[in-house]
């Protein structure tokens, strides 16, 4: 994994739209509840914003043109960002990996792991290069 500092955010406004929806989820909510219970109130949030959003989204997941299986995303938005959410210890490098592996599968270049958990809310955003091979943490 390639980490980079200073990039061009791709779909910054509504990646920021998205953060803040968040952040005020966490606001109300504070750390302690179930995963499915932030899930319905981050929802909530993001209709209220107008932020389209497709909760738990099938997918379906190939290997070399043939389909292997499906999945479920926890979050689709606006057809662009996948939103991964947590309600753990600490973010590592298996949900990030989580994340990559269904960005990889839908095409999406842009994704978002977010943890309830903490005092704070914990996120980290996901930028996977064009040829969506190298994954990079921004």
């Amino acid at each position: 994994m390639i980490i980079v500092k200073k990039s061009p955010f791709l779909y910054k406004n509504l990646t920021y739209e998205i953060i803040g929806a968040a952040m005020e989820v966490h606001r109300e909510l504070g750390p302690g509840f179930l995963e499915s219970l932030y899930e319905k109130a981050f929802t909530m949030e993001l209709r209220l914003r107008k932020i389209n959003v497709e909760v738990q989204k099938r997918i379906t997941v190939k290997y070399k043109g043939s389909i292997i299986g499906k999945h479920i995303l926890d979050m689709l938005i606006e057809g662009k960002v996948i939103v991964e959410l947590k309600v753990v210890q600490e973010l590592n490098k298996i949900f990030e990996a989580q994340l990559i592996s269904y960005m990889k599968a839908t095409g999406c270049r842009i994704g978002l792991l977010i943890n309830f958990a903490q005092e704070s809310l914990e996120y980290k955003r996901i930028l996977l290069k064009d040829n969506l091979l190298e994954p990079k943490s921004v």
